[in-house]
């Protein structure tokens, strides 16, 4: 992760069609940078809805709904 640039994160949400504002994409990688392990040892404790007045209306829905697919698709592999 400490390799991660905001590009990378850019990159990566622009290849799910998430749009992020210059806001949106600095409090993502911010928020990576600071709580990915956390999120990785326990995907379940993190509550996105705390976080939804960062995002668009659209913009949350879309990455509400990534989150919840890659938490499913790797769980087993946490």
């Amino acid at each position: 992760m400490g390799r991660m640039t905001v590009g990378d994160v850019n990159n990566f949400a622009l290849s799910k069609n998430i749009h992020l504002s210059n806001e949106e994409l600095n409090f993502v990688y911010d928020f990576i940078q600071k709580n990915w392990e956390q999120v990785v040892k326990n995907p379940k404790l993190l509550n996105l809805d705390r976080y939804q007045d960062r995002f668009s209306k659209e913009n949350f829905e879309k990455i509400k709904k990534l989150f919840l697919e890659y938490s499913a698709r790797y769980s087993s592999f946490i």
